[in-house]
């Protein structure tokens, strides 16, 4: 039965569930005698409970005290039920969002974070029993509120019992996902769409929580759930495995870095000179897959780690190279190879900004073909000068002399050479 502080509830504990309840009048609190001045009396009146009402089904009980709830300007949940041998609800008590009490915290009390007063011993309540007959009929009903505020029916919408994503709602915010508005403009159109956000039925908590969940049942037999299922499987395994993710602004997966013992371990060793490429593209999504690598002793491709991206920003990289850089106990490369991005740039200028900063001889070829085709129709010793001077030359003095050389015969070249120059070999003009 249902256990309270309250004087109110003590006699209707004593019920005779086998006599008559008609002739039971409702309680009746101060709440709902001011209720009763800010509504009309007919329509407030048909939502009170009263003694004795009956109702086909425990949802149809629920929806009816969660309506009141409303107009009243509070929250209601499920509490106390019992149930017969098929399953079959005996009787329910429906109460206050704000019955009971919390526990006693048993964090140290010099803990900064306090969370909110929820539970204040509230007494009102509505109880169901179902026991004799095939219906449920209301036998207990207490209005009185105890230890909080009600809000006013214009709020009420913010309430938990009163939020709820329809099934046509949930239809409208798969297409606006599906076709890349963002969560924010989608709910603000659902909102005018029905004159107000008080109509739409839920906050824009609720509608972030709605695109998650989808989200993560999608990704349970996705690439992104197999992934994360991995890497989670691999942390389990061996402890010094590592991996990180960072999500977007509406708390979705954008980028995924992960690092295991082994590639720690090389690092600590092969570390120094590093080779970082996002050429690399998965599946149609195009999302760039790249790894950190480099060479051992026995001049082996090793790899650092591996990550896979949303994009190429500079936002992104960013977040990338601090991430790495924390995986790896702060120890930080002194020559990073890439490609020509200046979003990548940018990055390494901010984060590491005691690493040199090079470019890889593969991408230089790549963006030589790219921007030079038309040299290369009409210099045909072009190709041959400039393989000569990236592989042919160790030393800085004859790399010099033969770079001069090229530039004297390709005049036209010049100008893209002495950027791509000092990038190459560090060396200004």
């Amino acid at each position: 039965m249902y256990k309270d502080t309250c004087a109110e509830v003590t006699p209707r504990r004593k019920l005779n569930f086998n006599e008559a309840s008609d002739e039971i009048e409702p309680h009746v609190s101060s709440n709902m005698e001011e209720l009763l001045v800010d509504h009309p009396q007919g329509s407030l009146e048909e939502k009170i409970p009263k003694i004795g009402m009956e109702f086909d089904t425990e949802d149809a009980a629920y929806n009816f005290y969660n309506e009141y709830a409303k107009v009243t300007g509070f929250s209601i949940r499920r509490h106390i039920v019992h149930k017969d041998i098929n399953g079959r609800i005996l009787d329910r008590i429906f109460c206050c969002e704000c019955q009971g009490h919390r526990q006693k915290d048993k964090r140290d009390e010099s803990y900064k974070s306090k969370r909110p007063i929820t539970r204040t011993d509230c007494c009102a309540m509505m109880k169901i029993n179902g026991r004799y007959s095939v219906k449920y009929k209301v036998v207990c009903f207490v209005a009185e509120h105890k230890g909080h505020d009600l809000v006013s029916p214009s709020k009420a919408y913010m309430l938990k019992s009163h939020r709820r994503v329809t099934h046509v709602q949930a239809s409208q915010a798969d297409d606006l996902d599906y076709s890349g508005i963002t969560p924010r403009a989608s709910f603000a159109l659902m909102s005018k769409q029905v004159g107000g956000r008080e109509n739409v039925g839920f906050i824009f908590e609720d509608y972030k929580n709605y695109l998650r969940s989808k989200r993560t049942m999608q990704m349970k037999f996705g690439d992104t759930g197999g992934v994360l299922e991995y890497l989670q499987k691999r942390q389990l395994d061996d402890p010094n495995f590592f991996y990180a993710r960072q999500v977007d602004e509406d708390d979705l997966i954008a980028n995924i870095l992960w690092i295991d013992a082994q590639m720690k371990t090389d690092y600590v060793c092969f570390g120094d000179v590093i080779s970082f490429d996002t050429t690399h593209r998965k599946n149609k999504e195009g999302r760039p897959f790249s790894l950190f690598v480099g060479v051992n002793h026995h001049r082996q491709t090793t790899i650092f780690g591996a990550t896979l991206l949303y994009d190429e920003t500079a936002s992104t990289f960013i977040w990338l190279f601090d991430t790495f850089a924390r995986a790896m106990s702060g120890k930080i490369p002194q020559i990073v190879l890439t490609d020509q991005d200046a979003a990548m740039a940018k990055a390494l200028a901010t984060q590491w900004p005691g690493t040199c900063h090079r470019l890889c001889i593969w991408h230089i070829y790549q963006n030589a073909a790219t921007h030079l085709s038309n040299v290369f129709a009409s210099f045909p010793s072009f190709l041959k000068d400039f393989r000569s001077c990236v592989y042919d030359y160790d030393e800085e003095e004859d790399f010099m002399n033969a770079w001069q050389l090229m530039l004297i015969r390709q005049v036209t070249w010049s100008d893209f050479a002495r950027e791509m120059k000092a990038k190459f070999c560090g060396i200004l003009p």
